[in-house]
């Protein structure tokens, strides 16, 4: 009964790890759809940007369905990856400051 017990994990295992090496593969040939960003909006809302066939979009997410809110003619200007952060407002520097400042490190 043990014997069979560990049959019955090991093709558990072995059909997870073959369905995770499955999902590496794309069906459809060729499209590419990408998210570039998003932002959370609401409870259930959310608002992405991405790139489909060319085209990049800015499309609202809801409970009700998706929406196209705009359709850029020109690709927009994206952040380099390592410069993406946003700029604080003031109030959050002052925070950051004071914060470091209390644990005793540098701003």
């Amino acid at each position: 009964m043990a014997l069979s017990l560990l049959v019955v994990l090991g093709l558990i295992f072995l059909l997870a790890w073959g369905l995770r090496r499955l999902q590496g593969l794309r069906v459809g040939g060729g499209v590419s759809l990408r998210i570039h960003g998003g932002l959370q909006v609401g409870a259930k809302e959310k608002v992405l940007l991405i790139e489909a066939g060319g085209q990049h979009l800015l499309i609202g997410v809801s409970a009700g369905g998706v929406s196209t809110l705009h359709v850029y003619a020109e690709p927009p200007v994206m952040p380099a990856s390592g410069d993406g952060a946003p700029e604080l407002p003031p109030f959050a520097v002052a925070f950051r400051d004071a914060l470091k400042k209390s644990l005793g490190q540098k701003s």
